[in-house]
């Protein structure tokens, strides 16, 4: 079951948007939705984010469905977690929790699973004391304190261990991942970003000839992959790196810094966006947030707009004189729109049906020669 606050700022059109998302995650993560709840409220309630009766409500249909887990579509404090749970009597997540699970069973490498892990444990820590449901009979008092105080403490301490042991091992893959980019000279480096499931990894695979894992769920890419690309006669480093998502986890941030450095440390961001997505403007503007938070905002870069063979929209009644909305307008009134007359460059295609791919390279090419005589200009030789 998923839940979600409609916030008046938001609507209730693009909670149902988001919690689409979060059903996205969902089947990622390996579950099913059964059914959504959603309340509008000014703001969510402190102590069981929904109203005491709307999570009533949702409460007996947990009972008589029997759902497994609900999902809530913003993170919960860890007081808020417990009183929903002991209300639902089942399972409850986050949004964040999920996102976490999700990174822990896409992680393949070592330094991804370390990233993940880091994560894991500085979410967990400040939620510790509600794991201990074994001892949740122990009471504060006179003669009632027991050793579940300690216990939950040395769990802590463990804790906090760990996490000063992941912090030290990042900060020595760091310095290998730095040794590794500078060793990299005398090549342009390029690296696609974007929102996740936007076809990052079928863009790299098309222009690199590579067979980087490419799939249809949210997160596909968690290591960063780099090969060398070369477009008629200039070769350039490409890099496809970790998709963004709207409230990515801070933690996550944090952990994948080595990862996101590959961003910061690029000439040229390729931002693909899927064009066929309703909401694939606010996805732009979650990356390039997401961007500014790790000093990469200022960086040239060209607008992809990717999966343009699934774009649809809906002819509008001639008698309708209402303004056209955004299902009504066609994709060559969108490339003649204030996108494409951006002071960054668009380019439209589609890497599944190789629509306007050449056109793309072409671009590609020159872009990147202009780099590559402005940062090398004494290794010029290609032309």
């Amino acid at each position: 079951m998923l839940l979600a606050v409609c916030l008046p700022a938001v609507g209730e059109a693009k909670t149902q948007e988001y919690l689409n998302e979060l059903a996205f995650l969902v089947e990622t993560a390996g579950g099913k939705e059964d059914k959504r709840f959603t309340q509008n409220l000014a703001h969510p309630d402190p102590r069981t984010y929904l109203g005491s009766g709307k999570i009533k409500e949702v409460a007996e249909y947990v009972h008589e469905q029997h759902i497994d887990l609900v999902v809530v579509d913003d993170e919960l404090s860890p007081s808020q977690q417990r009183n929903i749970e002991q209300v639902l009597g089942c399972k409850v997540m986050d949004r964040t929790h999920l996102i976490l699970d999700i990174f822990a069973t896409r992680a393949q490498t070592a330094h991804a699973k370390t990233q993940v892990e880091l994560a894991q444990y500085k979410y967990l820590l400040p939620r510790l004391t509600g794991m201990w449901t074994h001892l949740e009979k122990q009471r504060g008092g006179i003669g009632m304190r027991g050793p579940g105080e300690k216990e939950i403490e040395t769990d802590r301490r463990i804790i906090r261990q760990r996490i000063s042991l992941l912090e030290k091992r990042l900060r020595e893959i760091d310095k290998q991942k730095t040794t590794q980019r500078s060793h990299r000279d005398k090549f342009v480096r390029v690296a696609l970003v974007g929102y996740t499931n936007v076809g990052k990894s079928t863009m790299m695979n098309l222009l690199s000839n590579s067979e980087v894992f490419a799939e249809n769920k949210l997160f596909a890419t968690l290591d960063t992959t780099v090969r060398k690309v070369v477009i008629e006669n200039l070769p350039f480093l490409l890099s496809d790196t970790v998709g963004f998502i709207r409230k990515l986890p801070h933690g996550l941030v944090e952990s994948f810094k080595s990862t996101l450095d590959e961003i910061r440390e690029t000439d040229l961001l390729l931002h693909v966006v899927d064009i066929s997505h309703p909401e694939f403007e606010e996805q732009i503007a979650v990356v390039n947030q997401t961007l500014a938070e790790i000093q990469a905002a200022n960086k040239p870069t060209i607008i992809i707009f990717n999966k343009i063979d699934q774009y649809s929209w809906v002819e509008k009644d001639p008698e309708d004189l209402t303004p056209k909305t955004k299902e009504n307008i066609t994709l060559e009134e969108l490339k003649s729109s204030w996108m494409a007359k951006n002071n960054q460059t668009a380019l439209f295609v589609s890497a599944k049906t190789k629509e306007n791919i050449a056109e793309m390279k072409a671009v590609l090419y020159e872009e990147i020669k202009k780099l590559h005589i402005q940062i090398y200009p004494y290794n010029n030789f290609l032309w």
